[in-house]
């Protein structure tokens, strides 16, 4: 496809009646470097959605009109962007997803506060629906319950797959008993509103996937006697179940790896063969997952497609025009979610997309349609907090931003390093440099989870550190997920201790390298980052001035025994003991806190309760140590999903402690 930087003209006409480029990135209307406002940054995703229609008719735009405004969703044509040709609302809910599923339908879903507080582990203070919108008849309808959409069932247009469970992805913290719990799956037929259902998972057969018919053709199994995870599939047409492959008893703390990265096992089919599929396994011992070919016809692995040498396959990439399930590309963590591509084609059009976007980092065709003349192609990366760009007859359109009022020139660079910890472990990690010559003051940054992947594509907290003069590290200690099984299982009952160790190297590595200020280093994390926060507030021979714990678990134990499970596998179950009964918890731990000390916390987190906030504050000043803590409560808020109020005030209160109250002077 030949692609030009000329702008479309109705695209260009259409540009201020869509609201998404409300204020161009240009130094006339952006914020100047020295002074980004904390009104900038704490500003929800002004546009969080653009996808264009399978038939290329029209355009969806999940957009928010105000700071303090509820999302909306309005359609365009794609021919004439003056206007919108429907705008819609959910009031008193408000929509948070939206998705194309056929021509004329809309699938998603939207929420609404019904309770003032939590009462138990995952209790959402927020109740979730779905929806369908028809187009052409311009009709807006409520599907009871939370589903997410499985498959879009390309041979039957007015049904697609959808399945019970979480549609508000929580990517701030993981629940490790997530994958044992059965998920229902049903057939939805966009017509009526109706659904059947198609299969109802249980722990035997669990974390089901589908072929393009909706056919269950792969499972993965708990067996609660033995203990075991077993895979099963089904060749076309067969309504049994086979087991094929190793069974992995999960109480050896060895085989975790496979339940709690959560990306391993069937990604797909190939669009050839529906007896061949698409399997991520690290076989034979091997510490990094490589892409298998599987053959549901004989149970037996094929070739193996790819393999990286220092991270995980964590996914692939199918064509971009719907319909066409053609693998084009592998993808692992590094300096982005990379891509090993399989199609020469397909990534001869990307790499002309990114050629003409500016900044171009993690960007992806998010839709096209099914002739592939018009597409919607999404970017984000340090410099480039979420763009939108429309494709359509070989022309380009910018159609706006994530956050418009942001000037990609105030963006700090993002450097990908591996250091050596102290035991020889390499660590990856993404270093954020703000501009000036360093030594810098330093930010030690922590992701949620402990288990999860953290590739930085715009990190919102980091560059606005970064914009007031403070470099920002983003380890991916131990136990982080993509980067291999060893470096997974090396953490294993290492929360507080090797895992913390970790951190505190990678800033003493920026000290050694003349990058970072010995004399002013924090510590900041949400969720595990909170409690390794805590952990680093109360370190002997301290090398922070100070932490920041948003969203802190500071009881592990006390979690532990509300979430446990008397059916859990031993190793899950220790893995659970080994974040406070057995390691470090830090409420108990509060006599050695030496450091200033900004605790924040959600009043309504099912996710992490706030009792952890209210407990950890009492047991501070208990102990004598209470004037080196500052507390806030948002009140409202959740596990993440901060609204613009709670954003403002998150970071408001960060900024002023960071310059005011960390370690004499301020960092």
């Amino acid at each position: 496809m030949k692609l030009f930087k000329a702008p479309l003209l109705a695209a260009a006409a259409g540009v201020a009646a869509l609201g998404l480029a409300a204020v161009p990135a240009t130094p006339t209307n952006a914020q100047s470097a020295d002074n980004v406002p904390v009104d900038v940054w704490a500003l929800r995703n002004v546009v969080n959605a653009v996808q264009v229609s399978p038939d290329g008719k029209h355009l969806l735009v999940h957009k928010v009109d105000s700071r303090e405004g509820d999302y909306l969703l309005q359609v365009y044509k794609t021919d004439d962007l003056s206007k919108p040709l429907r705008t819609l609302s959910a009031d008193p809910m408000e929509i948070i997803t939206a998705t194309w599923v056929s021509d004329n339908h809309i699938f998603g879903s939207a929420w609404q506060e019904v309770r003032k507080r939590v009462t138990r582990p995952e209790e959402n203070h927020r109740s979730i629906r779905g929806y369908f919108y028809n187009l052409e008849q311009n009709e807006f309808s409520a599907v009871d319950g939370n589903f997410g959409i499985v498959n879009t069932l390309p041979n039957e247009p007015d049904k697609i797959l959808i399945a019970a469970g979480n549609a508000i992805p929580d990517t701030s913290g993981k629940d490790p008993f997530a994958a044992f719990r059965p998920t229902s799956y049903y057939k939805f037929d966009l017509t009526n509103g109706s659904k059947r259902l198609v299969i109802k998972g249980n722990e035997k057969y669990s974390n089901l996937a589908f072929d393009n018919d909706g056919n269950p053709r792969y499972a993965e199994g708990y067996d609660i006697e033995s203990k075991k995870l077993r895979y099963y599939f089904r060749r076309p047409g067969e309504s049994s179940w086979t087991q094929f492959g190793e069974e992995f008893d999960l109480d050896e703390h060895e085989n975790l790896y496979r339940v709690l990265g959560g990306f391993q096992g069937l990604v797909g089919f190939s669009a050839e063969d529906p007896n061949i599929g698409y399997i991520i396994d690290n076989r034979n011992g091997e510490d990094k997952a490589a892409l298998w070919e599987f053959d549901f016809r004989t149970g037996q692995f094929g070739d193996k497609l790819f393999q990286n040498d220092e991270a995980d396959v964590m996914g692939i990439q199918r064509h971009s025009i719907p319909g066409n399930d053609k693998l084009v590309a592998a993808r692992y963590p590094g300096a982005k979610m990379e891509r090993h591509w399989f199609d020469e084609e397909e990534k001869a059009l990307y790499e002309a997309l990114e050629s003409q976007i500016p900044f171009a980092h993690q960007m992806g065709i998010s839709s096209r349609s099914r002739d592939g003349s018009v597409m919607v192609v999404s970017n984000t990366g340090p410099r480039d907090p979420g763009s939108f760009w429309l494709v359509k007859d070989g022309q380009m359109a910018k159609l706006g931003s994530r956050n418009p009022l942001v000037n990609p020139e105030d963006l700090a660079d993002v450097q990908y390093i591996r250091y050596e910890a102290r035991d020889g472990r390499i660590i990856p990690a993404y270093l954020t440099v703000p501009k000036g010559e360093g030594p810098f003051p330093l930010v030690v940054q922590h992701h949620g989870g402990p288990h999860v992947n953290a590739v930085q594509t715009y990190n919102e907290i980091g560059q606005m550190l970064a914009n007031n003069g403070y470099m920002v590290l983003y380890p991916q200690n131990r136990i982080s997920t993509g980067w291999g099984k060893s470096h997974f299982d090396a953490g294993y009952g290492e929360h507080g201790l090797a895992m913390q160790d970790d951190k505190d190297d990678g800033a003493q590595y920026l000290i050694d390298q003349g990058l970072a200020d010995p004399e002013r280093v924090a510590f900041y994390g949400w969720s595990y980052g909170g409690y390794a926060a805590l952990v680093a507030s109360q370190r002997e021979n301290n090398m922070y001035q100070c932490a920041i714990a948003v969203a802190a678990v500071s009881d592990p134990e006390k979690s532990y025994r509300a979430r446990r499970s008397t059916s859990a596998p031993k190793a899950l179950d220790d893995w659970g003991k080994r974040r406070g009964t057995i390691g470090i918890n830090p409420i108990n731990d509060v006599s050695k806190a030496n450091i200033p000390l900004l605790m924040v916390h959600g009043d309504v987190d099912s996710r992490v309760r706030y009792y952890h906030y209210e407990d950890y504050k009492k047991a501070l000043e208990e102990a004598g140590k209470g004037s080196l803590g500052q507390f806030v409560t948002l009140e409202g808020v959740d596990h993440s999903n901060l609204m613009f109020n709670h954003q403002k005030t998150l970071y408001t209160k960060m900024l002023d402690f960071l310059a005011n109250d960390c370690g004499p002077g301020g960092l």
